[in-house]
């Protein structure tokens, strides 16, 4: 079967050519006449450098030509790398290592952290709105290139509970079912009603471009490139139909912030990547109104598991209804999820269990990683090392994280990779991290330490974690103990450090 999701630009560029299709803050950028146009060119100019399957690494804040970059790829028939804009650039030279990418879009303010990596060195870094860039739209566009639905075209990287981030492969069919999945269980979109992208577009934002251009929406960029409370109110005012994503941090902020929304613009916000509180929930619906919708996914299935829909948030008179606010939602329309034991055996309702995941959403595989593929794909279902239950209404409640994936911010941190880099401290004999429930963050990262001989100096694990991983991995707190408690074994008892910090593993 041919599919391209570079075809939904081509469809919008014909029914809606003079509508809006990019703006920074409230400024226009681009309609989709112009969008599509220029994409086609630097598609071109892409082609005469790469073949299709070729994999771009994109190290790009939030702008306006990260949606143009992502289109000329698919256009071209390359696989798109988005990476997140705070890794280190040890991490950074993994990635683009591991995926073989042939050539790398940065933002200026990015571009430096690359100088010293080998795609730089072989003179394939491009600068965005350079005289480089400028050149590859110099060329006479170029039909879509013609791709399989099993062909790659996002290569998601994900921390892994190795210490090594995993690419996970992501095909043209499996974007396809995550933007119909949109569709069918979060929102409707009318052309020229906008998204504002202030989470990462290396992300979830970025997935819900597609949408958006399917419909002949807007893709707003702040003008920060982030998330600034106040500047997210304004351009609520500066738009209409106006939905973002947001990881539930950010949704507290935004009800915290003490400037007054004009909501006549606000239609969604659909919150994830992150454990929601019912009472910061409930913050949010009494501020803005029913305007929230709670999705759950992971890379492997991007941003399509579970949904929680704003009906269900506005439906107050439901005996179950502050259980509904603390799960995850119902199943996707077009995936299946089950909650089993060990041997993979569905389990009755109410017992808790692995989240089992499958349909046409669910990865491909891990990128040139068959036996973590085989693992996690066993049996045809994609192993979440989430645990959680289900109601008897086919609500999912979310009740352990069995990767002891840390979320602060809407980030995922693992703590192998962080616990990995402190053991390199001659004076670390032992080290166990964790997160900590914080109002701000969601989670924040502690160590627990067992000092070889004389404690550490903190300040020398600060700097040693900042040469290694992305600042926001750091942790925050250092606790120096005798020892870790341990089963017999000899398995670290996280639950033990938690409950020494009166952090619960998981909150929902």
């Amino acid at each position: 079967m041919s599919l391209n999701i570079a075809q939904l630009l081509v469809r919008s560029s014909r029914l809606y050519p003079d509508r809006p299709a990019l703006a920074q803050g409230a400024a226009m950028v681009a309609d989709y006449g112009e969008l599509a146009s220029r994409v086609a060119r630097l598609a071109a100019g892409l082609a005469t450098r790469l073949a299709p399957g070729d994999r771009v690494g994109l190290v790009m804040r939030n702008c306006p030509e990260y949606v143009e970059a992502m289109f000329a790829c698919w256009h071209a028939g390359l696989v798109a790398v988005p990476i997140n804009a705070k890794l280190h650039p040890k991490e950074l030279e993994f990635i683009l290592g591991h995926s073989g990418a042939r050539l790398c879009f940065a933002t200026r303010d990015l571009a430096a952290s690359l100088a010293g990596l080998p795609v730089a060195q072989a003179g394939a870094v491009i600068e965005i709105d350079s005289a480089a860039w400028r050149d590859l739209h110099h060329e006479v566009a170029i039909p879509v290139a013609v791709r399989a639905a099993h062909d790659p075209a996002w290569l998601f990287y994900t921390s892994g509970t190795t210490g090594r981030p995993k690419g996970v492969t992501l095909t043209q069919r499996n974007l396809m079912a995550a933007l119909l999945a949109y569709f069918a269980d979060v929102d409707a979109i009318a052309p020229g009603e906008a998204i504002v992208h202030a989470a990462p577009m290396s992300h979830g934002s970025g997935f819900y471009m597609l949408p958006h251009v399917a419909r002949g929406g807007l893709n707003v960029v702040p003008e920060s490139g982030g998330f600034e409370p106040d500047e997210v109110f304004e351009l609520w005012r500066a738009f209409r139909g106006v939905t973002m994503f947001a990881a539930p941090t950010m949704v507290k902020r935004l009800v915290d912030c003490r400037a007054e929304p004009d909501l006549a613009g606000l239609k969604t916000i659909v919150y994830g990547g992150g454990p929601m509180y019912v009472a910061d929930c409930q913050a949010a619906l009494a501020r803005f109104g029913d305007r929230l919708v709670q999705i759950y996914g992971q890379g492997e299935s991007p941003m399509t598991i579970t949904c929680l829909g704003r009906a269900f948030h506005a439906d107050r008179a439901h005996p179950r209804y502050l259980e509904r606010l603390a799960s995850v939602g119902y199943a996707f329309a077009n995936v299946e999820v089950v909650v089993a034991d060990g041997a993979d055996r569905p389990l009755p309702t109410g017992e808790i269990g692995e989240i089992l995941v499958r349909g046409d959403s669910v990865m491909a595989g891990y990128w040139d990683n068959p036996a973590a593929s085989a693992e996690t794909l066993r049996g045809g279902w994609l192993h979440t090392g989430d645990v959680g239950s289900l109601d008897a209404d086919g609500f999912l409640t979310l009740r352990d994280r069995s990767k002891d994936v840390i979320i602060s911010g809407g980030s995922n941190i693992y703590p192998r990779e962080v616990e990995e880099v402190l053991l390199r401290h001659p004076s670390v004999s032992e080290v166990s991290v964790i997160g900590q429930t914080d109002p701000e963050w969601g989670e924040v990262v502690v160590a627990f330490v067992v000092p070889r001989g004389a404690a550490p100096d903190t300040a020398e694990l600060d700097a040693l974690c900042l040469d290694n991983i992305a600042r926001f991995k750091r942790p925050k707190r250092y606790v120096m103990v005798d020892a870790l408690p341990k089963n017999n074994t000899g398995k670290v008892l996280k639950t033990r450090l938690r409950e020494r910090l009166g952090a619960p593993g998981v909150v929902t």
